[in-house]
C-alpha cells in the first residue's frame, strides 16, 4: 500500500507568525513610548507658552486640545485602515505624521503654527491600538496577552518620561523648541526600528473605505470633544457649548444610521455597544478618565507653593516627573507578568483587580498627601493599578473580535478612553476653580482631595464594570 502525503495549505484568515517576537515586541514598544510621550510633554509648557508667544490661557490650551481633537479621529480611521490595507503601513504612516508635527512644532514661531504641528503630531495616537492589532495577527496566542500588556504600559511609562524629558529642558533653556526637536528624532528613531523590524502580516481584506462614515465620524467626535475640553472657559450652558453638544448628538445619531445602512461601514457598531464589547469600552472611559486626571492634578500639586498654599511640594517641572518615576517602574513591571494572570483568571477579572488597585491609590493619596513620601507611595501603587488593568484592557478589547477587525475594535477602546480623559480635565477644572484660597488662583487641599475622591470613585466603577463584565461573558456563546 503507497502512503501519500498531503498538504494542506493554511485557510487565508489564519495570521503569519513572526519568527522574531522579542525583537517585534522591542519595536512596537517604541512606537508606542513615542507616542505616550508627545502627549505630555507639552503640559508643563503651557506657563511658558503663554509668556513666550504673549496669549491668555484659554488660547494657548489648544496646543493640548488640537491633538486630543486630532488623535479621536484619527485613530478608528488609521485603526480601520490598518485591518484593510495593512497594519504596518498605517503604522508608519502615523510615525511620519508625528515626525513631520515635531518638526513643525520644533520651528514654530507662532501659536497657530505650533497648534497645527500638535494637531499633526495627535495622529500619532493610532500607534498604540495598531499596535496591539499586530500582536494579535503576528504573535503566538501563548504570548500575545503578555506582549499587548507590555505595549499597553507604555501609556504610562511614556507620560512619565515625557514629563522628566521636559522638566530637564525646562530647567536649562526658556525655549519650547528642543523639546520638540527630541520628539522629532525619537520618531525618527522608531520609524526606521519599526520599518526593519516588523513583519507586514494579518488580513488584508481590501476594499474601499466608508468616506461618508469618517466624515460624519470626525465631525461629531470634534463637536463632542471640543464641547466638553471648551465648557469651563466658555461656561457649560452658553450658546457654543450647547450648540456642539447638540450638533454632536445629531450627527452620531446620522453617522449611526449610516454605519447601519452601510454593507462594509467604518466602524461596525456591535465592537461598540456590542455584549462583548460594552464591559471593556465603558471601563476604558473609566480608566482614562482616572489615569489623564492624574497627569493634571499630581503636576499642578507638586508644583504647588507650599507656603503660600500650605500644602503640595514647591517642586519644578522636574520633580513631578521624578515624583512618578515609581509608578513608571511599577507599571513596567505588573505589565510583564499579567499575561500569566490574565490567562488563569481572565482578562476582565484581572482588569478589575487592576482598577481597584488604582482607585486604593487614589484613596491614599485624599487620605494622606503631606509628605513626599506619601506621593511616591501613592506613584508606585497607581503604576501597579494600571499596568495590570491595562494589560487587561487590550487583551479584553480584542479577544473576541475577528483577526481582520482586532485593530479597529482597539482604535474603538483607545477612543473612549481619551473621551475619558476629555471629561476628566473638564470635571477637575472645575472642581478647582470652585474652591481657591482667599486673594489667590491657587486651589485649595479641600479641592483637589475632592478631585482625588472623584477619580478613585471613577477607577472602583471601572473594577466593578469588569467584574460584572467577566461574569456576564460566561453566560455568552463563544462567536
Amino acid at each position: 500500500m503507497t502512503c501519500a502525503t498531503t498538504t494542506v495549505a493554511a485557510p487565508a484568515s489564519v495570521p503569519a507568525r513572526t519568527a522574531r517576537p522579542r525583537v517585534v515586541l522591542v519595536a512596537l514598544a517604541a512606537a508606542g513610548l513615542a507616542v505616550s510621550v508627545q502627549q505630555t510633554l507639552v503640559i508643563p509648557l503651557i506657563p511658558r507658552l503663554m509668556t513666550g508667544f504673549g496669549v491668555s490661557v484659554a488660547a494657548v490650551t489648544w496646543v493640548f486640545t488640537a491633538s486630543l481633537l486630532a488623535g479621536a479621529v484619527a485613530t478608528p480611521l488609521l485603526t480601520r485602515f490598518g485591518d484593510l490595507y495593512g497594519k504596518k503601513r498605517m503604522v508608519l504612516a502615523a510615525l511620519g505624521l508625528l515626525l513631520a508635527g515635531s518638526v513643525v512644532c520644533a520651528l514654530s514661531s507662532s501659536l497657530p503654527v505650533l497648534v497645527a504641528g500638535r494637531a499633526l503630531q495627535g495622529t500619532s495616537a493610532a500607534l498604540v491600538p495598531l499596535a496591539i492589532g499586530m500582536i494579535r495577527d503576528a504573535f503566538p496566542p501563548a504570548r500575545v496577552t503578555t506582549a499587548i500588556g507590555v505595549v499597553s504600559a507604555t501609556m504610562g511609562v511614556g507620560g512619565t518620561i515625557g514629563m522628566i524629558v521636559t522638566g530637564v529642558i525646562a530647567d536649562r533653556t526658556p525655549s519650547h523648541r528642543p523639546v520638540f526637536w527630541i520628539a522629532a528624532g525619537l520618531a525618527v528613531a522608531v520609524l526606521v526600528l519599526v520599518a526593519v523590524a516588523t513583519p507586514d502580516t494579518g488580513e488584508r481584506p481590501g476594499g474601499r473605505p466608508d468616506l461618508l462614515g469618517a466624515a460624519l465620524l470626525a465631525v461629531w467626535l470634534v463637536c463632542l470633544l471640543l464641547g466638553i475640553s471648551q465648557g469651563n472657559r466658555w461656561g457649560w450652558t452658553s450658546a457654543g457649548v450647547l450648540g456642539l453638544f447638540a450638533a454632536a448628538a445629531a450627527l452620531c445619531a446620522v453617522w449611526t444610521v449610516a454605519q447601519r445602512r452601510t454593507a462594509r461601514p467604518l466602524v461596525r457598531l456591535g465592537l461598540l455597544v456590542g455584549p462583548r464589547s460594552l464591559g471593556a469600552n465603558t471601563a476604558s472611559a473609566l480608566l482614562g478618565f482616572s489615569m489623564f486626571a492624574a497627569f493634571t492634578l499630581i503636576a499642578g500639586f507638586v508644583q504647588a507653593p507650599r507656603a503660600q498654599a500650605g500644602y503640595g511640594m514647591s517642586g519644578s517641572v522636574l520633580d513631578v516627573g521624578l515624583y512618578m518615576l515609581p509608578s513608571t517602574v511599577t507599571m513596567l513591571g505588573c505589565s510583564l507578568v499579567t499575561g500569566r494572570a490574565t490567562a488563569r483568571f481572565g482578562a476582565a477579572y484581572t482588569l478589575a483587580a487592576g482598577a481597584a488597585t488604582a482607585a486604593a491609590s487614589y484613596v491614599w493619596l485624599a487620605v494622606a498627601n503631606d509628605r513626599p513620601l506619601d506621593v511616591l507611595a501613592f506613584s508606585a501603587i497607581q503604576g501597579a493599578g494600571f499596568g495590570i488593568a491595562y494589560a487587561a484592557l487590550g487583551t479584553l478589547a480584542v479577544q473576541h473580535v475577528p483577526m481582520g477587525q482586532s485593530g479597529i475594535a482597539s482604535g474603538i477602546n483607545s477612543l473612549v478612553r481619551t473621551t475619558g480623559g476629555s471629561v476628566a480635565g473638564a470635571v477637575t477644572a472645575a472642581i478647582l476653580t470652585a474652591s481657591t484660597l482667599d486673594g489667590t488662583a491657587l486651589p485649595s487641599r479641600a479641592a483637589y482631595e475632592l478631585c482625588f475622591w472623584v477619580i478613585a470613585a471613577g477607577a472602583a466603577l471601572a473594577a466593578l464594570v469588569a467584574a460584572a463584565a467577566g461574569l456576564r461573558h460566561r453566560a455568552l456563546p463563544v462567536p
